[in-house]
């Protein structure tokens, strides 16, 4: 894995996407694709559960990484459905995203339950992506940096220095999930700007400064430039342009372009 923040962080979530046979193909083309991107940017990957083991066979000389879309904070036991970290780290996984705000919306995730998973991911060297962000409801009441705070506070509670360093934070309004609306680059700063004040009240500026955080949320290849250009934004979290290779790579290239003009 690479928690580098001197390079974008660029992860591509497919959520319920892609057969097995349909993300080996993407696999092999972003691989032709990405090659000489090797050392500029992060690439990770975020199979459904299904595909893992088979994409990690076509990641394993590739610069891209893998990660998995949730786990259980549990080791093993009578939790139909639920998937581990031993068995993410079996099936070759390096990330895992925890909290996503659909995992939060459609099955009453928590900042409780999203503490325990990290808790969990970190004992099996598993870089957890904690995601966070507020709704269109708690942004137009001006509630957006109380939301954040909060989930923060709750989902890091318990957390030392040295386990900080291994949090990827990904700010994602929910308003702009699927919807095409996207913060522009001016409002996903100030939340970033903030975030990581935070940590370094929390924590101290000497074991945060290099935390990745980054900004998701109908990301695009138009767009990525202008987020990236921002100073506090080390990466995006993609959704739906992630799905073809053409828009992924493109994403990629532009991130790069922009960290070179930061």
């Amino acid at each position: 894995m690479d928690l580098s923040s001197n390079k974008p962080f660029i992860a591509g979530n497919w959520k319920m996407n892609k057969t097995t046979h349909e993300a080996v193909e993407f696999a092999e083309a972003l691989n032709d694709a990405v090659s000489i991107e090797e050392i500029e940017a992060t690439i990770v990957l975020f199979p459904a559960f299904t595909a893992l083991s088979e994409i990690k066979k076509n990641l394993e000389k590739s610069p891209v990484f893998m990660g998995a879309q949730d786990l259980f904070w549990e080791e093993k036991g009578a939790f139909t459905g639920e998937i581990s970290a031993s068995m993410l780290k079996d099936a070759g996984c390096d990330y895992v995203l925890i909290g996503h705000s659909e995992r939060r919306k459609y099955f009453g995730e928590s900042n409780e339950s999203v503490n325990k998973k990290i808790r969990k991911a970190l004992t099996h060297n598993l870089s957890p992506v904690m995601c966070i962000g507020e709704s269109l409801e708690e942004r137009k009441k001006g509630e957006t940096i109380k939301k954040i705070e909060t989930q923060l506070k709750d989902g890091l509670n318990g957390l030392g220095k040295d386990e900080i360093k291994r949090i990827i934070l990904a700010y994602e309004p929910i308003w702009a999930i699927g919807t095409g609306e996207t913060a522009t680059p001016a409002q996903a700063e100030e939340v970033h700007h903030f975030i990581r004040n935070k940590l370094a009240e929390n924590y101290g500026n000497e074991n945060t400064s290099c935390v990745i955080i980054l900004y998701g949320g109908s990301v695009k290849p138009a767009n990525t430039f202008s987020l990236l250009k921002e100073k506090d934004i080390n990466g995006v979290l993609v959704g739906g342009a992630s799905l073809k290779v053409d828009s992924f790579k493109e994403i990629i290239t532009e991130a790069i372009k922009a960290y070179k003009e930061r």
